[in-house]
């Protein structure tokens, strides 16, 4: 497939994954697996052995001149490598995958985020070649038949995550500048803070942010190589456009350095889509993840925080997502003194991302704001001038956001404009003459719950 790269023209995700597959049919099956039944293998020479400078058995980490930067604490899994170890964890996923189907819905893995037990993703084993992703997709499709009779599932979705894998893949093709922002022509030049910003940027990539959560989900990324999709998601909000305001760019070469699965073309990809950089079309606002109630929602007993966080281990779970609100006595009962024993916040969240995303006299995020208004105003009329493979729907599954109508049941308090379209300012009425959030005509922010109006007094 040729891709043609331009600002002015979107790439749709859904038209180009349906157009795609209608053109190019689903993927071949795997091939059989070798039959090694009477195969000797050779043994070398000790002389030889010896020049090659081979290990009698599997090495390890130290043996190849590597140390752990960090101590490792709690794991909750050791990784090891090889096809044999890959295929007995696909066959793992399998089981989850056949619950999930059996009970009616598909992509558990987005639908209900476990932080606490084992991965079930495979994206490590795909990374490095243990698993085959045509075997990995079939195995998902027969299995869906044989759960519901023979029937084909209705659409892609099933095996979407791998599809946007291969479409990140075809993103980055001929474009030698796909992991940067100036020189890479489907990535929006966004104004992100240059100067002063090592000491904020270090912090995170420490995990000691003060935001529990945003530091659960860093530490674990050190000690493990590893984090669900949703922390990725938290951490890449709260270091771009959510608090900090620092490149994705940065971002992006810390989570090469220590993620195991880290895959330049998908990483890269995923960290443009969620800084609102390129690749999306409804994350393309100025709202943003709350790192307090949205470490509430996916961690409401606190476990995970506690895990990553011994620190905070015997903090109350009313303070434990923000432990700056904790009187002094509860926090010398819970043996961690804010700003002593754990960091106080490097920013306050509800004065940061209202700073992002207000327009500031005299700040140079003024042009910023201006322009990402109007590209919210295009979308009613034409496409935005950027690569657009998101619908509302795919939004709400990949980032754990409840579907539209949800909103009220899970009581969250609604605040700001819907940013779809601009025609619905007159819908304004409940939130102070702003459009409203639960306007019935269509899509609403997909941050909406984890706007600032959930920790205003922070």
């Amino acid at each position: 497939m040729e891709v043609f790269y331009s600002r002015d023209l979107a790439i749709v995700w859904k038209q180009l994954m349906t157009h795609t597959i209608s053109v190019i049919g689903k993927p071949s099956r795997p091939a059989d697996d070798l039959d090694f039944t009477g195969v000797k293998f050779g043994v070398l020479p000790q002389y030889l052995a010896e020049e090659f400078k081979m290990f009698q058995k599997t090495p390890i980490a130290q043996e190849l001149g590597l140390q752990q930067e960090v101590s490792a604490g709690e794991r909750m899994v050791r990784w090891v490598g090889g096809e044999t170890r890959a295929l007995e964890n696909l066959s793992d996923r399998m089981q989850v995958e056949e619950a999930a189907f059996r009970r009616g819905f598909y992509l558990p893995n987005q639908s209900l985020p476990d932080l606490l037990g084992p991965p079930t993703s495979q994206s490590a084993a795909l990374r490095f070649g243990c698993l085959s992703v045509r075997r990995f997709y079939w195995q998902v499709h027969d299995l869906f038949r044989a759960v519901h009779g023979g029937e084909p599932p209705a659409s892609e979705s099933l095996t979407s995550q791998l599809i946007w894998r291969e479409y990140f893949y075809t993103m980055s093709l001929n474009n030698q500048y796909y992991g940067e922002m100036a020189r890479n022509k489907i990535c929006l030049d966004i104004p992100w803070r240059e100067k002063d910003i090592q000491t904020d940027l270090d912090l995170w990539k420490q995990g000691k942010t003060g935001y529990p959560f945003i530091d659960a989900a860093m530490r674990q990324l050190l000690a493990e190589g590893w984090l669900h999709h949703v922390g990725r998601n938290a951490v890449a909000t709260f270091l771009t456009r959510g608090d900090l305001w620092i490149s994705w760019e940065e971002g992006l070469k810390h989570f090469l350095y220590y993620l195991l699965d880290a895959d330049w073309s998908v990483c890269a990809g995923n960290w443009m889509w969620v800084s609102s950089s390129a690749f999306e079309r409804l994350l393309d606002c100025s709202h943003c993840v709350c790192p307090v109630s949205y470490g509430r929602r996916l961690d409401p007993d606190g476990e995970y925080v506690r895990r990553y966080i011994p620190e905070l281990r015997n903090f109350p779970i009313e303070y434990l997502y923000e432990p700056w609100k904790a009187p002094l006595e509860i926090q010398k009962k819970s043996g961690c003194i804010i700003g002593q024993s754990y960091p106080e916040r490097i920013v306050d969240h509800s004065k940061a991302s209202h700073k992002n995303r207000q327009v500031a006299k005299g700040n140079q995020m003024r042009w910023l704001f201006q322009y990402m208004e109007a590209l919210r105003a295009s979308m009613v009329s034409s496409q935005p001038p950027h690569c657009c493979p998101s619908n509302d729907t795919e939004t709400r599954q990949f980032m754990w956001l409840p579907p539209e109508g949800g909103l009220l049941r899970l009581g969250f308090e609604m605040i700001q404009g819907s940013l779809v379209s601009g025609e619905r300012a007159a819908s304004a009425s409940a939130c102070g003459g702003k459009p409203s959030l639960l306007s019935q005509d269509g899509p609403i922010s997909p941050f909406a719950d984890f706007a600032d109006a959930d920790i205003a007094s922070n």
